[in-house]
């Protein structure tokens, strides 16, 4: 044993520079990856560690934490994926006594990325890692140098033009050839997971009730628009042009959906409605019904895709008194805008960003509206958002600082749900000081807000629960400044004109807007397949956090997103943009990987433990 303040000068001193330490790092890791020494590879990682995989190792989407979850997920899967190959794409930094190393790396069937986190701790050790696949071996997709040629050079009397294969095929599917993949929903989720499934030679076909790519905006009320910046929100493959809009209407949002369908040749029905599906365990195969513009057609895919979107299953409550009321009742996603209200009395019921967007429209165009608030909101104003929540990922100042789309996308990734509050607490403590005296009138006004149960803001808000805020547009202002009339409180009934809430309160109305949010997926599941298949995958969403709207145990991911269920062959794919690019590579690869015959053995399914 050799004391490490008596070494030999002959003995190389541990590394100090960045690039150095992590090399040095990774070089141990892997050999002891190659040796199976499970023990020695896990005791590279910190007491307090984190290991989020992205299909790479557990063919799933999981996070493993500390040495002992380490040692759970190396023994599980080491033997079956045998990691090796890691280098460093660029060279590493340090900061705050963090050091921050990019790495490739490859497995047994494809190749992957990362992000490395290093402290010290006796030691370099690892404090996050982030693995992701992106690639399969042999099945990569046709890009950059594997791009096709397109034209056929030469002259053939047997010629068939690529109109006339892209019209063949057409005919063929659903008829004559069943997609391996079945996606329903044509909205960006559905089509985004379309273009990727196309790129890697998976048969696949996208269904979708409206009558036209994009309606699923277009449809919407008249001033929804997207509150994510630009940046955000790209497609893959396609990137939006550099003039852009920074936040797009949602008309121009839904005339770009329905051109991305058709240059990314994604195969994809209009007017098609599933009615049934139900899966067969002999076969391994979904018998779906659907009607196609009226007509009734059975699908057989091997694979079910509920793309329906994480805010697709309406909440529309029942209050006493519907049925007498004279007026017109919506929920939000039925709200076709303000045209028709103007000098009409609008109860809208919510306080979140549907409900801020509609009162804000309807005051424009006249209408006489008040807002009920139920329980307390979390509101960031846009602009401040931008600079301080986003602004280091995804900007101009961001891509000028060399960090892309996609590199934000997995240092985002890169930050494991247990702690990631902890980086979102300062940020949201600067937004509250900024905007003191926006957030001053609000209270004033009688507006109760919240910065989420622990003060983490809006994106653990959304991860958590998908619901309780709003990014201000300027709708609050008018709430702040009485505009837009407040109201407080429970709904007791409605009368023939007016609604009633507990407290006594009468609110006179002509139309009811109810922007009372959305439930969860497996709704979807509960409509089309069974109520037991529903109960059997779960609730999709959240993390578990046992915050408000988004209850225990902890899971560390998002409940059924984008990963195998406890139901076979069944998928769910949703979320914002970010997500359905971002996320759209790792489902599609795993369904890529059993079309193709992988093996892919799935690293601890998730347990069920929110039914209903």
């Amino acid at each position: 044993m050799i004391d490490t303040d008596e070494r030999p000068a002959t003995m190389p001193a541990a590394p100090t520079q960045p690039t150095d330490l992590a090399t040095a790092w990774f070089s141990e890791f892997e050999d002891a990856l190659a040796a199976r020494d499970i023990g020695r590879a896990s005791g590279l990682f910190a007491a307090t560690s984190f290991w989020r995989d992205l299909i790479a190792l557990s063919w799933n989407i999981t996070t493993v934490e500390n040495p002992h979850g380490v040692a759970d997920l190396l023994s599980a899967t080491l033997d079956g994926t045998a990691p090796h190959r890691f280098r460093l794409t660029e060279p590493a930094e340090s900061s705050d006594g963090v050091t921050t190393a990019w790495f490739e790396f490859e497995t047994a069937v494809g190749r992957g990325r990362g992000l490395l986190r290093l402290i010290d701790e006796n030691g370099p050790k690892a404090w996050t890692l982030l693995t992701t696949l992106y690639e399969l071996t042999g099945h990569e997709e046709p890009l950059r140098e594997r791009r096709p040629k397109g034209a056929e050079h030469g002259a053939r009397r047997d010629r068939v033009t690529w109109l006339e294969k892209r019209r063949a095929e057409e005919q063929s599917l659903g008829v004559d050839t069943q997609p391996y993949v079945l996606v329903i929903g044509g909205g960006q989720g559905g089509i985004a997971l379309g273009a990727r499934l196309r790129q890697l030679g998976v048969p696949a076909l996208v269904i979708d009730k409206h009558p036209r790519p994009g309606d699923q905006w277009r449809s919407r009320y008249k001033s929804l628009c997207l509150h994510d910046p630009v940046w955000y929100d790209h497609l893959p493959y396609i990137k939006f042009p550099e003039n852009w809009p920074v936040f797009a209407p949602k008309d121009k949002v839904g005339d770009w959906l329905e051109s991305y369908v058709k240059v990314m040749e994604v195969p994809y029905w209009s007017n098609t409605v599933a009615t049934s599906a139900s899966f067969d365990d002999s076969s391994g195969t979904w018998s779906v019904q659907v009607e196609r513009e009226g007509k009734p057609l059975t699908l057989q895919p091997t694979q079910l895709v509920f793309a329906t979107g994480m805010s697709g299953k309406p909440n529309v409550p029942e209050f006493p008194g519907q049925d007498v009321f004279r007026g017109e009742q919506q929920h939000s996603s039925q709200h076709p805008g303000p045209d028709a209200y103007a000098g009409k009395r609008v109860v809208v019921i919510g306080s979140n960003n549907s409900a801020f967007d509609i009162c804000g429209a309807l005051w424009e165009n006249g209408a006489d509206v008040t807002m009920v608030q139920r329980s307390s909101t979390h509101i960031v104003k846009s602009d401040t958002l931008m600079d301080i929540g986003l602004g280091d990922l995804y900007s101009e100042r961001a891509i000028a600082a060399g960090v892309t789309t996609e590199k934000a996308d997995l240092i985002f990734a890169s930050l494991p749900y247990r702690i990631m509050h902890e980086f979102q607490i300062p940020l949201y403590e600067q937004m509250k000081e900024r905007d003191k005296e926006f957030y001053d009138r609000l209270t004033a006004a009688g507006f109760d807000l919240d910065w989420g149960d622990d003060g983490s803001g809006l994106f653990l808000k959304y991860l958590r629960r998908g619901s309780g805020y709003y990014i201000d547009v300027g709708a609050a202002e008018l709430v702040a400044d009485g505009e837009v009339k407040l109201a407080k409180g429970d709904v007791d009934h409605l009368t023939e004109d007016a609604v009633v809430l507990k407290d006594g309160t009468i609110l006179p109305a002509d139309l009811v807007v109810y922007a009372t949010g959305y439930g969860s997926m497996n709704g979807w599941v509960a409509d089309l397949i069974s109520a037991e298949v529903a109960d059997r995958v779960g609730k999709c969403w959240g993390l578990g956090s046992d915050t408000t709207k988004d209850p225990g145990p902890w899971e560390g991911e998002q409940r059924n997103m984008w990963k195998p269920t406890q139901q076979q062959n069944l998928w769910f794919h949703g979320g914002n943009l970010h997500q359905s690019r971002h996320y759209s590579l790792y489902l599609s690869l795993q369904l890529k990987a059993r079309h193709v015959g992988l093996d892919t053995p799935v690293y601890r399914l998730q347990d069920v433990h929110h039914r209903s």
